[in-house]
C-alpha cells in the first residue's frame, strides 16, 4: 500500500479550471496505476480518470473527456487531474487510489467491478456561479 495525499480542490465557477494532485511519499507512484474517482452528494462512486503503471495508458470517463487531463511527473512523485471548462455537475468529492496491478486501468474502464489498493482522504471540488 501506498499513502495518499489529494490537493487542489476548490470552489470555482462555470468554465473555470483546476488542477488536483495526488502526491505519494515512501514509495515511488511509478510503480502503481493511478485512477481518479469522484463522489457528488447522494450517488455512488464515478470513475473518473486512470494512467497505466508501465504503458502509460489514459482513460477517462465519458463525461469529462476533452476537459480532464491526467499525467504523472515522476520527479514530484505526484499525479495531477487537470480539469478545464468545469460545470456544476462536476462537483463531487475527488478521490485518487494506487494498485500496482499494470492492467487495472483497462478493466476498470471497462466496467468491471474493481477496487484499489491505495486511497486518499479526497478532496473537494464545487462548481457553482
Amino acid at each position: 500500500q501506498v499513502q495518499l495525499v489529494e490537493s487542489g480542490g476548490d470552489l470555482v465557477e462555470p468554465g473555470d479550471s483546476l488542477r488536483l494532485s495526488c502526491a505519494a511519499s515512501g514509495v515511488s507512484l511509478d510503480y502503481f496505476s493511478i485512477a481518479w474517482f469522484r463522489q457528488a452528494p447522494g450517488k455512488g462512486r464515478e470513475a473518473v480518470s486512470c494512467l497505466g503503471r508501465d504503458d502509460h495508458s489514459t482513460y477517462y470517463a465519458a463525461s469529462v473527456k476533452g476537459r480532464f487531463t491526467i499525467s504523472r511527473d515522476s520527479a514530484m512523485n505526484t499525479v495531477y487531474l487537470q480539469m478545464n471548462n468545469l460545470q456544476p455537475e462536476d462537483t463531487a468529492v475527488y478521490y485518487c487510489a494506487a494498485d500496482a496491478w499494470v492492467s487495472i486501468c483497462s478493466y476498470l474502464f471497462g466496467n468491471q467491478r474493481i477496487n484499489f489498493g491505495s486511497w486518499g482522504q479526497g478532496t473537494q471540488v464545487t462548481v457553482s456561479s
